[in-house]
C-alpha cells in the first residue's frame, strides 16, 4: 500500500504491506459548508464572538497596530490580511496602521518570503516590521506573568490604539493549541521571557501538551501577556489538509480563540494506535523547512510508539537545523548528557531554543528516530542522534532491520494536525 507524506512543497511515498499496516491516523476535517475562504473570514468579521465588530474598535483610533505570523506558518495571508486592513479602515480611514511580523525566535523572514506570504501588493503599499526578539532597544518592560517571568515585548504593541492580530489554530505539542494569545508572547515577546515561557520546568509540566489549555503553564503566560497589552481583536481560521481556510473566528482574544480550539479538536482529536514503528511528516511547506519544527511531529508520533518503537520522521529542512542554539546543543553529546545538561538550567537561564531540544531528547530516550530529509548532511544526523535515511521506504527498511520483518506500523501522515488521545 501506498501512503503520500507531505514533504516541503510536495509529498514523498512510502509503500508499506498491508499486512503490517496497522493504521493510518489523519485529522478528518469538515466542509465549509459551501462557502469560499473569503466569505468565511467575511462572515466571521461581520459577527465577532464576544467583542464589538472590528471597525467599531477601530473607530476614532490614530494608531493601529496588527500582528501577522512569520515564514514558518500557513496562515494564508494573501486573503485575510486585505480584509482585514478593510475593516479596520472603514472605522479609521485615517488611521496610521502598522503590520509586524510575529516572529517570535525564529529568525527573521525576508522580504521575497513577505511576497510570498502577503503578495506584492501589500508588501509595496503598507509599513511592514519584522520583530526581533534580541534588540533590547524594542523591548518596554509591563508586568510580571503568572509564572513569574518578567514581560518584555516590542514597544509597538502598547503605543499603539489598537492591538490587533491574525492567525491560525492547529494543535501545539506544548501550548496546547497555536493561534489566539500566542501572536503576542512568543511572537512580538523579547528573548528573556520567551526562555523563561519555553523552561525546562514549564515543559516539564503534564498539563504542557498538545490540545491542552486549562492549567497549561505555558498557556497561561501567554494568555496573561496578550491581556496585559491589551489585545482587543484576532482573526484566526482553521485550515484543511491542503491548507485551505475551513472555518475563521473573529472577536475576542480568549473567546474567539476557545471557540477556535474547540472546533478544531472537534476533528483533530484522534485515538491512540499503538505500533511498532510509527512514520510521520510535519505537514510539508512551510513547517517542515527546519528541523526545529520538526519536533512538533515526532511528539506525534511518540504517543503511538509505545514504550521502545522506532518512529520515522519525515521533514524537508531546506533550512537546514533552523537554530543556532539548537543546533549547537542536539550536536553536544548523547540523549542522556544533553537532557542532564537541561534539567539544571533555572528557567531564568533558559538557553535560547533549548525547548525544542528537550522535546526532542524526552522522544529519544524511549525511541529510536530515523530522520528522512535530503537537506541535513547524514554524518550531523548521526551526530544529533538520529539515524539519517534519504527515503521514507529507506527508513521503514532501517526500522524492519530493528523492530523485525512482523512488526506493525502507523502511519501518521501529518503529525502537526492531529492531537493523539488515549491508547489501544
Amino acid at each position: 500500500m501506498r501512503v503520500d507524506i507531505p514533504y516541503h512543497k510536495g509529498t514523498m511515498p512510502l509503500h508499506v504491506e498491508e499486512s503490517n499496516l496497522k493504521a493510518v491516523i489523519t485529522a478528518l476535517a469538515p466542509e465549509s459548508a459551501g462557502k469560499g475562504e473569503s466569505e468565511l473570514v467575511r462572515d466571521a468579521l461581520e459577527t465577532p464572538i464576544g467583542s464589538p465588530p472590528l471597525r467599531e474598535l477601530a473607530a476614532g483610533k490614530k494608531k493601529i497596530l496588527l500582528i501577522t505570523s512569520d515564514h514558518t506558518r500557513a496562515m494564508p495571508s494573501r486573503i485575510t490580511l486585505p480584509l482585514l486592513l478593510d475593516e479596520i479602515r472603514r472605522g479609521a480611514p485615517g488611521a496610521q496602521i502598522d503590520i509586524i511580523i510575529a516572529t517570535g525566535s525564529h529568525r527573521s523572514t525576508t522580504v521575497e518570503e513577505q511576497r510570498a506570504m502577503f503578495g506584492d501588493e501589500i508588501v509595496d503599499n503598507e509599513s511592514i516590521y519584522v520583530h526581533d526578539c534580541a534588540s533590547d532597544e524594542d523591548m518596554r518592560q509591563v508586568c510580571a506573568l503568572p509564572s513569574g517571568a518578567v514581560f518584555r515585548v516590542n514597544h509597538m504593541a502598547i503605543e499603539c490604539d489598537l492591538l490587533a492580530a491574525e492567525g491560525f489554530i492547529e494543535p501545539h505539542f506544548f501550548a496546547g493549541f497555536s493561534g489566539g494569545r500566542k501572536s503576542v508572547m512568543p511572537g512580538i515577546a523579547s528573548i528573556e521571557t520567551i526562555n523563561v515561557n519555553h523552561s525546562f520546568k514549564a515543559l516539564s509540566s503534564p498539563y504542557a501538551a498538545a490540545g491542552v489549555l486549562d492549567s497549561n503553564p505555558v498557556n497561561l503566560d501567554m494568555e496573561a501577556a496578550a491581556r496585559a497589552v491589551n489585545l482587543a481583536f484576532i482573526l484566526n481560521v482553521a485550515l484543511d489538509a491542503d491548507k485551505k481556510i475551513i472555518a475563521a473566528f473573529a472577536g475576542d482574544m480568549e473567546t474567539a480563540h476557545r471557540a477556535g480550539c474547540e472546533f478544531v479538536s472537534s476533528f483533530s482529536t484522534r485515538p491512540a494506535v499503538r505500533g511498532d514503528i510509527v512514520v510521520t511528516g510535519n505537514g510539508g511547506y512551510p513547517l517542515d523547512q527546519n528541523l526545529y519544527q520538526a519536533s512538533k511531529a515526532a511528539s506525534t508520533a511518540a504517543m503511538c510508539a509505545g514504550e521502545d518503537g522506532v518512529i520515522i520522521l519525515l521533514s524537508g529542512c531546506a533550512d537546514g537545523f533552523g537554530g543556532e542554539h539548537f543546533q549547537e546543543l542536539m550536536l553536544s553529546g548523547t540523549v542522556e548528557e544533553i537532557e542532564e545538561k537541561l534539567s539544571n538550567i533555572p528557567p531564568e537561564e533558559t538557553i535560547p531554543e533549548q525547548w525544542v531540544s528537550q522535546i526532542f531528547l524526552g522522544v529519544m530516550r524511549k525511541h529510536r528516530v530515523i530522520l528522512v530529509t535530503s537537506n541535513i548532511d547524514p554524518e550531523l544526523v548521526k551526530k544529533a542522534n538520529f539515524i539519517p535515511a534519504a527515503t521514507a521506504d529507506e527508513a521503514l527498511g532501517i526500522a524492519f532491520s530493528i523492530k523485525g520483518k512482523d512488526a506493525r506500523v502507523v502511519v501518521i501522515p501529518d503529525g502537526v494536525s492531529v492531537v493523539i488521545s488515549g491508547s489501544t
